[in-house]
């Protein structure tokens, strides 16, 4: 039965300087002036993960337009900004916490630059709902029941009004995040209407400010667009834009040491999500399913066809259903590559400061030494125009050390003190005056076979089967790590904290030993888009800590399982 704050209110103070236990009382649910408040768990001890709770408002209260909340992007923009302005009314002049350990502060999702479909503030079509954690205050393990009565009374109140309410958030700054969304979006469907697989907006600011910093660098070189590679649209919030229009193919990325071209791949990564006003980046957009591609050394691969890149290994071991538990920085390359076409992407980006040499290239000396059928390794500058022109899968590339790859490129754009200049008519010049002597390898690229993950792998019976995330990089399935390091893509730990969510359903739900890995994971994202983020989490009540990773991040948490076994 629901309580009101009155009772709530008498319960804290009747709780003054008992033992921490009797915390436990509270679970339930009080109507406040212009919200209910329902305390969902409550944590064991003062030194435990804080308690779970949700505000939930009538939509009629929060009195957000309804033009701002008729479509799934603008819930999300929207979902968004409430989110941060929650987080900042919550560290508001650094709340100082109450007693022993985090007592008293108030926590929700942290948002990164980017813009995430979050379950920190859910819309529905009646109402919105804050999600986030409260550390109860105590002195030892006895309750400190009047702090307690104080945040709920008057601090919790506050920040719900200040936050959430149309009134008294910045309606200017809303209403901005929502169209700049809408223009992303739009611009997303223009690449592929144009044959594009991304857009760098003139005027961008690439560079950020440190290397444990996302924010924008200040000074930061601005992006120019090489003339012949600009290009203009027009978008739904009536400005128009110009900036540098990546084809589909072979992209080569040079230039000197410290000249920018890790920044732009990396603002290429990071494009396949959108960003916040004010980030620099609003207008770097990538095709979605672009995937970072590096060497991951001892990794385990389990099942995967690698014999595009790698074959004729000694003893005649098959390379069309390769199996390690320790990759090399080739193998594992070569492995990675072929999971991503498996979970469906269309561009490769790739930095050979992250790869392995002999994955990447074998010049011609190396050639003559060692005879074709003793080197298992195609390396992937023979490979890539077949990616291409047989499968349709495009490559962006950054190179400093083998000019190879210009014979291979379609364009390449040199980066020099942070501005681009196309030099692709250079390059070839430079390659038809010096050819190169090696020999290159005319085989096809067979399409990627699909893998059928076995359900029995996937134990769920008890504690010891448990999934929990171990921060933005890591997931622990009972004892066992499944290390995520490699995936520069994940940009935020709630990803991670939606993957371990994911992953339960997915093995309890998903698996039949029929249904290929790719498959399984479509359905396991149409369930979401259908029903919500909170359909693959239904053992963690309300979780407010979760946000939406792409399917190939996804596929690329269940590939570095160490018990994954394919039928």
């Amino acid at each position: 039965m629901r309580k009101n704050s009155q009772e709530l209110h008498r319960l804290l103070l009747s709780m003054d300087g008992r033992s921490y236990s009797a915390y436990k009382e509270l679970k339930g649910e009080y109507s406040f002036e212009k919200y209910i408040l329902s305390i969902d768990h409550v944590q064991s001890d003062p030194y435990a993960p804080p308690s779970k709770l949700r505000a939930t408002l009538s939509r009629d209260i929060v009195g957000i337009p309804g033009e701002l909340l008729d479509s799934r992007e603008k819930r999300i923009a929207v979902s968004d900004f409430l989110t941060r302005c929650f987080w900042k009314r919550a560290h508001d002049g650094e709340r100082r916490g109450v007693g022993t350990g985090d007592g008293g502060r108030i926590l929700i999702d942290r948002c990164t630059q980017e813009i995430l479909e979050r379950s920190s503030v859910c819309i529905g079509e009646k109402t919105v709902e804050a999600r986030f954690e409260l550390g109860l205050p105590a002195a030892g393990r006895r309750i400190l029941g009047k702090s307690a009565d104080t945040i709920f009374q008057e601090i919790l109140p506050e920040i719900v009004a200040n936050s959430l309410l149309y009134e008294r958030i910045d309606a200017g700054a809303l209403k901005k995040q929502v169209l700049l969304f809408l223009d992303q979006e739009y611009i997303r469907e223009e690449l592929k209407r144009r044959d594009l697989i991304a857009f760098v907006a003139n005027g961008a600011v690439l560079p950020r400010e440190s290397g444990v910093s996302d924010r924008p660098l200040r000074g930061g070189i601005p992006f120019q667009s090489p003339k012949n590679l600009e290009i203009t649209m027009e978008l739904p919030s009536g400005q128009k834009i110009s900036g540098m229009g990546l084809e589909r193919g072979v992209s080569l990325i040079v230039g000197g040491g410290y000249h920018g071209k890790s920044t732009l791949l990396r603002a290429l990564e990071r494009g396949v999500y959108n960003h916040i006003p004010g980030d620099g980046r609003e207008f770097v957009l990538t095709i979605s399913d672009a995937v970072k591609i590096r060497a991951e050394d001892g990794r385990s691969v389990e099942g995967v066809d690698i014999s595009a890149f790698i074959n004729n290994l000694p003893g005649g071991r098959d390379t069309r259903r390769f199996s390690t538990e320790n990759a090399s920085g080739s193998t594992s390359q070569a492995a990675n590559v072929a999971e991503a076409l498996e979970a469906g992407t269309s561009l490769l980006l790739i930095d050979e400061d992250t790869s392995a040499t002999n994955f990447m290239i074998r010049d011609r000396r190396m050639q003559k030494l060692i005879a074709k059928e003793k080197e298992p390794i195609t390396p992937f500058v023979d490979r890539v125009r077949a990616l291409y022109e047989e499968l349709g899968v495009s490559t962006v590339l950054i190179v400093g050390g083998s000019g190879d790859y210009f014979d291979v490129a379609d364009r390449i754009i040199m980066m020099d003190e942070y501005r681009p200049k196309d030099v692709t008519k250079l390059a070839r010049e430079i390659a038809e005056e010096d050819p190169g002597e090696r020999e290159r390898s005319g085989e096809s690229f067979e399409k990627i076979q699909p893998r059928i993950p076995l359900k029995s792998a996937f134990p769920s019976q008890g504690r010891e089967d448990r999934l929990k995330a171990k921060g933005r990089f890591s997931i622990l399935y009972g004892r066992e790590p499944i290390d995520l390091g490699a995936l520069e893509q994940l940009v935020d730990d709630s990803q991670t904290n939606c993957i371990a969510a994911m992953l339960d359903y997915f093995r309890n739900h998903l698996l039949d030993d029929r249904t290929d890995l790719s498959q399984a994971a479509d359905r396991l994202y149409e369930r979401i888009r259908s029903q919500g983020i909170d359909a693959v989490s239904p053992y963690t009540g309300h979780p407010g800590n979760l946000s939406l990773p792409r399917k190939q991040e996804f596929c690329a948490a269940v590939n570095r399982y160490r018990g994954l076994k394919i039928k």
